[in-house]
């Protein structure tokens, strides 16, 4: 199985944008790559990616697997917050993933839109919208991100 693999390189920013610009790539790694995430644009307010549908993601019925959407929602919410908090020493982790499955999506790509809702000291507050190739809302996920003081290794 070959795999394109994406890299957002240093985020686009302006002054009004409230990002912070990032020193490091953002690539999918681990299970984020074993499924096929790609990022599209990353930044401390909204992060878009998408996955190409393959066989490996689908469930027995030929749908994407639930699991596959919720995976896009955490890595999408976790990555946007990551820009916001590493500056400042800390990191995101998934705290809480709530995602409501509507339509089910059985070709071409899935869309993930993740939009922050609040940026507070300790947790970030996400939703994520993931939607098929006409742009009709297949999931929903509100997802909550713990920030932590990052640990030296």
């Amino acid at each position: 199985m070959t795999s394109r693999r994406s890299v957002v390189k240093r985020p686009s920013i302006s002054a009004s944008d409230n990002v912070i610009l990032m020193s490091f790539e953002f690539e999918p790694k681990g299970f984020d790559l074993h499924y096929g995430l790609e990022f599209d644009q990353i930044t401390a307010e909204v992060v878009l990616g998408h996955v190409e549908l393959r066989p490996e993601i689908l469930q027995p019925y030929g749908l994407v697997h639930g699991g596959v959407f919720a995976s896009i929602s955490e890595s999408l919410a976790s990555v946007g917050t990551a820009v916001g908090v590493f500056p400042a020493g800390n990191i995101a982790v998934g705290q809480s993933n709530y995602t409501s499955f509507l339509r089910p999506i059985t070709e071409g790509t899935i869309h993930g839109k993740a939009t922050r809702l609040s940026a507070g000291r300790t947790t970030w507050l996400w939703d994520v919208e993931i939607t098929d190739d006409q742009g009709r809302l297949c999931a929903a996920t509100r997802m909550t991100i713990a920030v932590r003081p990052r640990q030296a290794r």
